[in-house]
């Protein structure tokens, strides 16, 4: 049974159907009356209410063998994975990331010929350019730009070229279209990206992928450095790795997210026997 909560507003019911829907699990999927209250210490009669009520919302059903969970249940699970953002997911493998080295990391999706940021982990250290969630930048001259580029069919790729940037920025370096298609064929061979003070003076960082469970590009994560503290070796030979990893186990969790159960229950009906008390 659940250790009970001491505040003024604890709502002792909520928590006796709790413990009664926690009292069934793989080893034991159908229960008693009288097994449901052994192992909630609850009194039969407020066992059976909470059964009844839990029956009637469509959480549990009564057979002739005794009483078990119905797949409704999982709504209540679900709630909270349907709830999650990429940041959500993201967010301990970013800090992971950054403890290890030291660096500031952040996570961004292409809108239109930007990225934008949807996370980011920093560390406080002097940048050229202020970056938070909503920032955008011209996806070109940006490690993670290069990265959801490179990830883009031809012809995807040629209608989010010739759209302008709205991001209000003037890039340090201006690439041309076969300088870009050059390095987006390098990131494709190599798989990950970097950008050496193209979108600001003092700017380097690099980037991977971040791939749902069909292997699809979803998003491009980076560490960023100061190119006056940390030489591109540094961050290729020492940072990368950790890069990869943590991108990894967020593509990971990220395919978890995507295979979990979509349901859509119809209504519960009580059943004769509720409609009947």
């Amino acid at each position: 049974m659940a250790q009970r909560g001491e505040g003024p507003d604890f709502i002792e019911a909520l928590a006796r159907g709790l413990d009664v829907i926690r009292a069934f699990h793989a080893d034991r999927p159908r229960l008693t009356l009288s097994e449901v209250a052994a192992a909630t210490g609850l009194a039969r009669p407020t066992a059976r209410r909470i059964l009844l009520t839990l029956e009637e919302l469509g959480y549990v059903r009564t057979t002739a063998a005794g009483h078990e969970l119905t797949p409704r249940v999982l709504e209540l699970g679900m709630a909270y994975v349907g709830a999650l953002s990429l940041w959500d997911i993201a967010r301990p493998h970013m800090e992971t990331l950054v403890a290890a080295t030291r660096e500031s990391s952040s996570i961004t999706q292409l809108d239109g010929s930007d990225v934008v940021y949807l996370a980011r982990v920093a560390v406080p250290k002097i940048i050229a350019l202020r970056v938070e969630i909503g920032t955008r930048f011209p996806a070109t001259v940006t490690s993670q730009g290069k990265v959801l580029l490179a990830a883009l069919p031809p012809e995807r790729l040629d209608e989010v070229l010739a759209l302008p940037s709205r991001s209000g920025v003037q890039p340090w370096v201006q690439h041309s279209r076969p300088a870009i298609d050059a390095m987006l064929r390098e990131v494709n061979a190599r798989g990950w990206a970097v950008a050496d003070n193209e979108l600001a003076p003092g700017i380097r960082s690099v980037a991977v992928p971040i791939r749902d469970g069909r292997g699809e590009v979803r998003a491009a994560m980076n560490v960023t450095v100061n190119s006056a503290e940390t030489t591109t070796r540094t961050l290729l030979e020492q940072h990368l790795p950790h890069l990869l990893r943590a991108a990894s186990a967020i593509s990971a969790d990220w395919a978890l997210w995507q295979s979990r159960p979509q349901l859509d229950l119809p209504a519960a009906e009580a059943s004769p026997a509720v409609a009947g008390r």
